[in-house]
């Protein structure tokens, strides 16, 4: 694991809403925005950028912690800017915020959280048997 990154320091992703986004649970279709779940996943993309550029090629990064605040809606269509920020690599987890905007306007915000740990190692947790 490589600490090459500073608080503050900043990463960005882009993407459009697209209908796979939308509100919908195993009830059906809900409401035609982008969904919480929808922005939790790509608020943790943003986020994973930073661990794609701290991993070594033996280790990978696993999902600790996801807080989202949904601000407001959007549509299908609409662009969104997610903008991750580093807060802090403690031990092997790595903290970061994130912001995602559609047309100057704050559409969610929140935080995530990664481990960085051996792959062998992540391989052993996920198949041990139950």
């Amino acid at each position: 694991m490589k600490n090459i990154f500073k608080t503050g320091d900043i990463k960005k992703y882009t993407c459009k809403v697209e209908a796979d986004d939308l509100v919908k649970f195993r009830t059906g279709h809900l409401h035609s925005v982008y969904s919480t779940y929808a922005i939790t996943r790509d608020a943790e993309w943003v986020c994973r950028l930073f661990v794609l550029d701290i991993k070594e090629v033996h280790e990978e990064g696993i999902g600790t912690m996801v807080k989202v605040i949904h601000h407001a809606p959007a549509k299908v269509g609409t662009e969104i800017i997610f903008t991750g920020t580093f807060i802090s690599l403690n031990k092997n987890e790595v903290l970061c915020s994130f912001e995602a905007h559609a047309d100057n306007r704050l559409i969610a915000s929140g935080e995530t959280a990664q481990k960085i740990i051996a792959k062998e190692k992540l391989e052993q947790i996920l198949n041990k048997p139950r």
